[in-house]
């Protein structure tokens, strides 16, 4: 976002003394996925590269542990034995997907070893249980049996969160504890809020005409005023083009530098406002001065319930982990910025806290998707409610079930060839089967070969966005 008038200050040194400057420095190398490595008794040890890890498994010292991320055992080796410098853990919570990255890190510069991106299902959670409440409305009118109401059991504990929240908070901690399991983590790197609304509110670096002057240059405003008026200009709506932080209110006329006085506005808007107030401005539009007015007074709700999820997760991180440091976005936004690395949600989790540079980025990312173990609903109905299949009380035939990860070798036949995917069982025995490239059907048990047993997960790999400086 650019600035004028005086609304912010000129480029100073920024955190830890060091300048922003995107036109020096070296590119980022890129590298491959890490093969995370136990020893014989399933004790992390330091992981390593792809190519040793092929080695150690072709010497026989190694046996393949796990296939999704690939981990692998070594039968000659423990940790007492072994060089453990030990790996850091970045995490960035989102609403829709959360960002985790491995790395080491040594006086500042962080390698990339590993990336997970999880996508979360709060979405089809808040629609369940909005179907299920309307499930219950429905009863209380229709002509059913008596049910005595419940009250005991209503309850909220401390620190209650709605299921769709709570489901982030658990899914994070799952794999942060297993990512604990495979790589010895000595430290953990956490957003705890996205925005630092009480610094902005009530006093700090960035409170009145000195939020400009912060160390992190206004980055928290910024970040809050783009989310909160939809990275659009407040006054004409246009989006894709420079904006600055615009005074609803001027200065000149009595206005403050809250963050509820503040708003986004393209470079014509605020120049042909200049120091009018709003009500003159937008005299001649009654209907967008009062939208405008509201949604400078409105907090952003939806910052707040990612801001409740964080705090829950950095509570049970903190119980879990013996170091967890802490950061907002406003400092992540402002490291990705001075070493030029994209936005992704990966790579948001490799510049969590403090750091100096980023030399190392991994090229792929595991895509990892929580697609749950089932239902316990056995029969399926039409849209009028009534049944019209029901499903056998059993999940497992011949060995599978859906979500395993299995490998197909067809010999002969239209289907002939290797197919490795996550399979849905039949009863039959003709399995289907879906790959990277597509849906098969029709594959048959006797073909398949188990390579990890579902766990609630979907696994898709996909490249990385580039990094042009570090």
């Amino acid at each position: 976002m650019e600035h004028v008038r005086g609304e912010t200050a000129d480029a100073s040194p920024g955190i830890d003394g060091v300048t922003p400057n995107r036109e020096v420095g070296e590119r980022a190398r890129e590298g491959h996925p890490v093969a995370f490595v136990l020893d014989k008794h399933g004790h992390p040890l330091q992981p390593t590269s792809p190519a040793r890890a092929r080695k150690l498994l072709h010497q026989g010292r190694a046996v393949v542990a796990r296939h999704t991320p690939f981990v692998i055992r070594l039968k000659d080796r423990t940790v007492a034995e072994s060089q453990v410098d030990g790996v850091e853990l970045g995490i960035d919570p989102g609403s829709k997907h959360t960002g985790v990255s491995v790395f080491t890190a040594k006086d500042g510069e962080r390698r990339g070893l590993y990336a997970v991106e999880l996508a979360h299902r709060g979405g089809r959670i808040r629609d369940k249980l909005t179907a299920r409440a309307a499930y219950r409305r429905g009863r209380r009118s229709r002509n059913l049996r008596y049910r005595a109401p419940r009250f005991s059991n209503r309850a909220r504990p401390r620190g209650w969160l709605a299921p769709s929240l709570r489901h982030r908070v658990d899914t994070t901690m799952s794999w942060t504890t297993r990512l604990a399991r495979w790589a010895p983590i000595r430290a953990v790197h956490v957003e705890r809020v996205a925005f630092d609304t009480h610094t902005m509110s009530h006093g700090g670096p960035l409170e009145g005409a000195e939020y400009q002057h912060g160390t992190l240059h206004g980055t928290e405003v910024r970040e809050y005023l783009l989310a909160k008026w939809g990275r659009a200009c407040a006054y004409c709506g246009a989006t894709g083009v420079p904006l600055n932080i615009d005074h609803i209110q001027p200065r000149s006329r009595g206005g403050s530098d809250r963050i509820s006085n503040l708003c986004t506005a393209c470079v014509p808007c605020n120049e042909k406002k200049s120091n009018q107030s709003v009500e003159d401005f937008l005299r001649r539009s009654p209907r967008q001065l009062a939208r405008i007015l509201v949604q400078a007074k409105a907090p952003l709700r939806d910052a707040a319930a990612v801001n409740a999820t964080r705090w829950a997760l950095w509570r049970a991180l903190d119980d879990a982990f013996p170091t967890v440091r802490v950061a907002s976005g406003g400092r992540t936004k402002w490291n990705r910025q001075r070493t030029g690395t994209p936005k992704t949600h990966t790579l948001d989790a490799l510049c969590v806290g403090e750091l100096v540079t980023v030399t190392r980025t991994p090229v792929r990312v595991l895509a990892v998707a929580a697609t749950g173990r089932g239902t316990y609903t056995r029969t399926r109905t039409d849209k009028y409610g009534f049944p019209r299949l029901h499903l056998p009380r059993q999940k497992t035939f011949f060995g599978y079930q859906t979500g395993d990860l299995a490998r197909a070798v067809v010999p002969t036949g239209k289907k002939a060839g290797t197919h490795i995917g996550r399979i849905a069982v039949r009863a039959t025995g003709s399995f289907n089967i879906k790959t990277a490239h597509g849906l098969i059907q029709g594959i048959h048990h006797k073909h398949l070969r188990l390579v990890q047993r579902a766990d609630g997960y979907g696994y898709t790999a996909r490249p990385e966005a580039p990094v042009t400086f570090a």
